[in-house]
């Protein structure tokens, strides 16, 4: 359930007046209150460290830490940061949509799927699965139980991928925003979702830990994305990495001779292309195509002439794909879910093995 919350520096000032008052000894005498002063001003530095972790979002309880545990939170000037704002904005759209029939709708990540409910609705409908468990948990044991399920079926999926399980329960339930992050990200890549996740998302990270009584903080960067090939585990580099990275100025070189080969052949069919990233991303300008480059005419149930949806533009991708294959090309690099999502550097790739093969075909 959501909760209250105070602004940045109240809950820093809150939080450090609960720390004190929970000492029974704070009005006991004076040397009691110049301990519990003294504690409140260590708590000060390390909240308010040069990062101004005290801005972050964070509850009262975070700062009220056993000895030797610790609490993580986003800074403030990362979560500013276009790109993270962007990566925020296209999960919880994403999560919203897988969720539409549910009639569920997701506002805040840490807020909303910290107690395992949303959570779980979202996994069922990916994995098309049914979870054992309670559909309405209060008590915080519940919601721990609940989330130990969930994320033991998560582990499931993701463990024979490789994928690197940087969540827990008590990170999830305590809402680390970065725990949930990872998470989502990685269903996202799991199961292919339709949105285009922005690159190389970095944030800094403030670690407060508690030793001898005392809160001490750190600094940490934590990457949320690499590219999207490497999140899906496809390491090898290409010329294509090379040229976006480090030459980019070569680029419109390339999309032009690409331009030049594609229409070379399309003009037969009184078709024109100016946009590879968008004209190429329903698929059927592919699938025409391969039948003009192989000779032979693509029947026109096979594909979706005129796709609505993002399912129908996969099929048509997917399809072109297959023709590919049964030309003798081998299988694209690029997913056709990355090409529906108008990545330019996935449809280079592949009109480029196009162009490899076919350059000389009138």
């Amino acid at each position: 359930m959501p909760r209250l919350k105070c602004s940045g520096a109240v809950i820093a000032h809150c939080s450090l007046e609960l720390l004190a008052s929970s000492d029974p000894s704070a009005s006991a005498s004076r040397g009691a209150r110049t301990t519990v002063s003294d504690l409140q001003e260590e708590g000060k530095n390390a909240i308010n460290s040069p990062m101004s972790p005290a801005l972050a979002d964070v509850h009262p309880e975070d700062t009220q830490l056993e000895e030797n545990e610790e609490r993580t939170m986003i800074d403030p000037t990362s979560k500013e940061d276009p790109k993270f704002k962007e990566l925020v904005k296209v999960l919880l759209d994403w999560i919203n949509d897988v969720l539409v029939e549910e009639r569920i709708i997701v506002k805040q990540l840490e807020e909303d799927l910290y107690d395992g409910q949303v959570l779980q609705k979202l996994l069922e409908k990916l994995a098309g699965c049914k979870l054992n468990v309670a559909e309405v948990t209060q008590s915080e044991i519940g919601q721990k139980q609940k989330l130990q399920t969930v994320l033991e079926a998560v582990h499931d999926l993701l463990r024979p991928r490789g994928w690197a399980l940087r969540w827990s329960v008590d990170s999830i339930h305590g809402k680390n925003l970065v725990a949930i992050l990872h998470l989502l990200v990685s269903l996202a890549m799991h199961f292919r979702a339709p949105i285009r996740l922005p690159e190389h998302v970095t944030v800094q990270v403030v670690v407060v830990r508690k030793r001898e009584g005392l809160l001490h903080s750190s600094h940490i960067s934590e990457e949320l994305t690499t590219t999207t090939e490497m999140m899906m585990g496809r390491f090898e580099r290409d010329a294509f990495d090379t040229l976006f990275d480090h030459a980019p100025d070569k680029l419109s070189v390339v999309k032009k001779s690409l331009i030049t080969f594609v229409n070379k052949h399309l003009n037969k069919l009184n078709l024109e292309v100016t946009e590879l990233e968008t004209q190429f991303a329903d698929g059927v300008y592919l699938v025409l195509l391969m039948g003009l480059l192989e000779d032979y005419f693509v029947p026109l149930h096979h594909f979706y002439l005129t796709p609505e949806s993002f399912d129908q533009k996969v099929h048509n991708v997917s399809f072109a794909f297959e023709l590919m294959l049964d030309g003798g090309l081998k299988k694209p690099k690029a997913r056709p879910e990355d090409v529906v999502n108008l990545d330019l550097k996935s449809t280079l790739r592949v009109l480029y093995n196009l162009f490899t093969k076919y350059k000389n075909v009138e």
